[in-house]
């Protein structure tokens, strides 16, 4: 089974703050994310390195995906 990881987790591997990665989620713009109960939400391994490769850049004119 893949490594599921806290917010705080991916907030030290993705350098966004937990309140960030809150308002990503509501906007649908980061991380996928599995929601395990009311209050508790993790994300996978693979979701996360995913997400950091789609904000690689080679030109600082490339534009930010939404």
């Amino acid at each position: 089974m893949e490594k599921l990881m806290s917010p705080e987790e991916v907030s030290e591997i993705t350098g966004l703050t937990v309140s960030s990665l809150k308002n990503l989620r509501y906007r649908g713009t980061g991380p996928a994310y599995r929601r395990m109960s009311s209050r508790v939400i993790r994300y996978a391994e693979s979701d996360v390195a995913a997400y950091i490769e789609s904000a690689r850049r080679t030109q600082t004119g490339q534009a930010v995906p939404a």
